[in-house]
């Protein structure tokens, strides 16, 4: 049994639909637009429709529209040029590519010998809408074809309902809202506003000002304070009697300054202070420990001290010369150098005082070489060595007074600054004692932190007899 067609006309593959019918008669309506793709290195980089039928340039000019960079065509090379209605595609030797046209799929080399040369020596070769293809320029691959032009967008607008609802205003509420903000805002102008503020009369403010300076009470009389010190103008009667007037002997009145006795009291009592602070600093004990061989206290004040006239009494207590106490040495203006004088040890300290001083030497300090790292405090602390070592070299001269030479010192500097070693080349009659006291010296030094992790500085050092 054979089928029958549909009674009622074609199938729905023999009839199209209706919105594929408008959509066709969309299509149908206008030329033609070219598409045209940009491929470089096997990657799509830029795709546009030419809606407006005009002129597709490329080249490496910036006002073409497809900007390539190769020297092998124009700046400015019309590739798809508009003559009247029509497209044409113009092209050159050293391009390839292949075209699809009504005759057929044809190669560039093939249509160079059927193709229109341009006065620009261009190969010219015409288009139709169903023509498609792709044309190399160099690494760049242009892909074309011609598709409907899309759709013209809308003007955009706003939804009917607010088109509806601005028409549709309740004009009596928005009248009572405006004139309540008007209220308002009345209100608040009105108290922050001078309209309600009392008319002030400035003649009559300035005037009653006036008057009440005038009646204000004159000031208080300024008090002077009295001065204690004498009138230097009084003429040079009045200075002869205040002399005549001053006590006998140097002492002052119970008004005036201390007598001679209390200063003479106070200088012992600042003497065996500054004894006493000496006597702890050259102490053994953990507070005051090697204070004294770092060179911090000067060796003038112990030779101000061995020159002043203080002394030690029986029980331990520091006593000037001249004054009370179990020992006076001296006279009452002498030192520690009148111990051996003629006189009365107990009495008022008369007698000729004699001074014995002790062989003295003087320490030179060279510079320092620093190796193995940089220490930028190197040369102030080796010479606040000198001190100490000129210390030293006193005590050795006590047990040798014709020793004298030299020591080169070499110091081992740690990272943090700290002295690790010190190693000592004497030279000359310098004694044991000497050395080591030098080496104790300089091991109490603190350098600053030296750049590399750590430093040897070498230190040579003199000591002559003077």
């Amino acid at each position: 049994m054979t089928q029958q067609p549909y009674p009622h006309g074609p199938g729905p593959s023999q009839r199209p639909g209706q919105m594929t019918a408008v959509m066709r008669a969309v299509a149908a309506t206008g030329p033609r637009v070219l598409r045209i793709g940009v491929v470089q290195s096997g990657r799509v980089i830029e795709e546009r429709i030419i809606k407006q039928r005009v002129h597709v340039t490329v080249g490496p000019s910036e006002k073409s529209m497809f900007v390539i960079a190769s020297t092998n065509v124009p700046p400015n090379f019309r590739l798809f040029e508009l003559v009247g209605n029509d497209y044409y595609m113009n092209f050159l030797d050293g391009m390839t590519g292949r075209i699809a046209l009504p005759t057929g799929i044809s190669d560039l080399t093939l249509l160079r010998g059927q193709a229109r040369r341009t006065p620009q020596g261009a190969y010219q070769v015409r288009l139709t809408e169903d023509s498609r293809g792709k044309v190399v320029v160099g690494d760049v691959t242009f892909l074309f074809q011609f598709v409907a032009p899309p759709p013209v967008q809308p003007k955009p607008q706003l939804p009917v309902a607010v088109m509806r609802g601005a028409s549709n205003i309740d004009w009596a509420t928005t009248m009572i809202a405006a004139l309540s903000f008007l209220l308002h805002f009345m209100a608040i102008g009105a108290i922050y506003s001078d309209w309600l503020d009392p008319v002030i009369d400035d003649e009559v403010s300035v005037a009653g000002l006036v008057d009440s300076l005038k009646n204000l009470p004159p000031p208080p009389p300024i008090e002077e304070q009295p001065t204690d010190e004498a009138p230097t103008d009084k003429g040079p009667e009045k200075t002869e009697k205040a002399a005549a007037a001053a006590p006998k002997g140097g002492q002052q009145g119970p008004k005036g300054g201390m007598s001679a006795k209390e200063a003479a009291g106070l200088s012992r009592d600042l003497d065996q202070l500054e004894m006493m602070t000496l006597g702890a600093l050259s102490s053994e004990g953990p507070a005051t420990a090697n204070v004294l061989r770092g060179g911090e206290v000067p060796t003038s004040a112990l030779d101000a001290a061995a020159a002043s006239g203080a002394g030690v009494s029986s029980g331990g207590d520091l006593r000037l010369g001249g004054g009370s106490g179990a020992i006076r040495p001296g006279s009452a203006g002498g030192g520690l150098g009148a111990l051996g004088a003629t006189g009365k040890g107990a009495g008022d300290g008369t007698g000729t005082a004699v001074k014995v001083a002790g062989p003295k030497g003087s320490a030179s300090v060279g510079g320092a070489a620093v190796s193995g790292g940089t220490i930028s405090d190197a040369s102030r602390v080796v010479a606040g060595m000198r001190a100490g070592f000129r210390a030293c070299y006193n005590r050795g001269l006590q047990e040798n007074p014709d020793a004298q030479g030299s020591i080169r010192l070499t110091i081992r500097v740690g990272p943090g600054g700290e002295v690790q070693g010190v190693s000592a080349s004497p030279s000359g009659n310098l004694s044991g004692t000497v050395v080591s006291c030098v080496q104790a010296r300089a091991s109490a030094a603190q350098f600053s932190p030296p750049e590399g992790g750590s430093a040897v500085v070498v230190v040579p050092v003199t000591f002559v007899k003077q």
